[in-house]
């Protein structure tokens, strides 16, 4: 049996080389609508890393993600 490798592996945040960059203008345009229809706020001065784990909570809230 060979081990199967995932074409496109998923990288914890955290683990990103520009993860400490600001969240790019995709990822405040969709976390806002997320925490829209969440009911929640999107606070400022997100980093991507920030904004990708906040987008997969806001997902999972909102079924969106599924």
């Amino acid at each position: 049996m060979t081990d199967q490798v995932e074409p496109n592996p998923e990288k914890d945040p955290s683990d990103w080389m520009t993860g400490d960059e600001p969240m790019t203008g995709p990822q405040k345009s969709y976390l806002q609508t997320l925490a829209q229809e969440a009911g929640e706020e999107v606070p400022d001065g997100l980093t991507k890393a920030e904004a990708s784990t906040r987008i997969d909570e806001l997902q999972r809230e909102t079924g969106r993600g599924t």
